[in-house]
């Protein structure tokens, strides 16, 4: 098997600008998945790495030798520890890095349900929402151009292996998607035209949910195409619910009413 134990090889030049650069990663194609978790999942969900680069010190873990036990060798490569903590963002550098390419969804959903994200920035936000959509269910997320880059590290160590389990469709226009989508569109606002109590809704029938921006919430332009707004209700003197949360409890209440 082969051995790098320069930061200086191609090879590790290239994992490091993927993990840095969002703009390398919409170049290229592909992204880097740190960590052993996340190797798992992905081969779980069938997919078929690039390469695999593993850390020399941990030659003998059984971790290692279960994933080296699954794959070709010519799909992996050894790195020294010191080369790959030059390059790595996690805490613990001895461990695995995988280059995969980033699946491409040729056509928008035009129907069905969906998760849908406006301009939501914070990576964990997005891994968050991810990991609720996978739970319950969710066949596709869709992502405005000015969201978070899906493919990020942070984002993929926040999703914890969710990103495998759906359909992800990233840089999309919004008002372009709303106006080709055939179903009903909920958008979470605390103001709107015909608000609607969540608890109160009727949420068996396929459906788009639209979630937006931390700070600013769902644009004005995207409110304008929705179905209708719904709001969570809360006691108390809360105002409102953070993006991710606000995603989950809605989420988790249409499982149960489908349950």
């Amino acid at each position: 098997m082969k051995l790098i134990t320069s930061a200086q090889n191609e090879q590790l030049k290239h994992l490091a600008r993927l993990l840095s650069q969002s703009k390398a990663r919409r170049e290229y194609g592909q992204t880097v998945l740190e960590g052993v978790h996340l190797l798992q999942s992905y081969l779980e969900s069938g997919g078929k790495p690039v390469q695999v680069y593993l850390p020399e010190s941990k030659a003998n873990h059984q971790e290692i030798r279960r994933i080296t036990g699954k794959l070709p060798v010519s799909l992996m490569t050894w790195v020294g520890n010191e080369a790959l903590a030059k390059i790595t963002s996690l805490n613990d550098s001895d461990d695995v890095m995988t280059l995969i390419d980033i699946p491409h969804e040729q056509v928008w959903p035009k129907q069905g349900d969906c998760v849908v994200l406006e301009c939501v920035q914070d990576p964990g936000n997005v891994g968050t929402v991810i990991r609720s959509a996978a739970a319950c269910g969710m066949p596709h997320l869709i992502l405005s151009q000015d969201s978070a880059d899906v493919w990020s590290p942070k984002v993929l160590r926040a999703g914890m292996g969710a990103h495998f389990l759906l359909k992800i469709h990233s840089r999309v226009p919004m008002a372009q998607w709303l106006d080709e989508y055939q179903g009903s569109v909920w958008a979470t606002a605390l103001g709107g035209r015909n608000p609607f109590n969540l608890y109160e809704m009727d949420l068996r029938r396929p459906a788009a949910w639209v979630f937006g921006n931390e700070g600013s919430g769902i644009s004005a332009e995207t409110l304008a195409k929705v179905s209708a707004t719904v709001k969570i209700p809360m006691s108390g003197q809360t105002e409102s619910l953070n993006v991710a949360m606000a995603a989950t409890v809605c989420l988790f209440e249409q499982m149960r009413q489908r349950m």
